[in-house]
């Protein structure tokens, strides 16, 4: 697959699983509407992605039980995604904890500390 259709897949991919979490159809209590995909890498043929998952307001904690949520109902998801997107081969999904948001917002309080000072 090249570069631009790949782009596209993960794009595509990131919308509709962010859809999927913000409207409630995943029903683990672990996932919350709290949760944003931060970026989708799919394979180069496709039949895989991996999906960073983030939150601002959680610890690393819950982000790590909303992650196994998703994990868990990755294959509900799959299901919906085959529904909704018309692809080939629907990709099997990997969810992972993003906790770049969280780690750069504190790095700016520790700036704004700085600046203070």
């Amino acid at each position: 697959m090249d570069q631009i259709r790949l782009n596209r897949l993960e794009e595509l991919l990131k919308e509709e699983i962010a859809q999927l979490i913000l409207s409630g159809d995943v029903k683990d209590p672990r996932v919350g509407p709290l949760l944003s995909v931060t970026r989708v890498e799919a394979s180069r043929d496709g039949s895989s992605a991996k999906v960073w998952v983030s939150s601002v307001g959680e610890d690393k904690d819950v982000l790590e039980l909303a992650v196994a949520g998703l994990s868990s109902a990755s294959g509900y998801i799959q299901s919906q995604l085959a529904k909704r997107v018309r692809l080939r081969l629907t990709p099997v999904l990997r969810f992972v904890a993003d906790h770049g948001i969280k780690e750069g917002f504190e790095m700016t309080e520790k700036i704004k500390g700085l600046v203070k000072e």
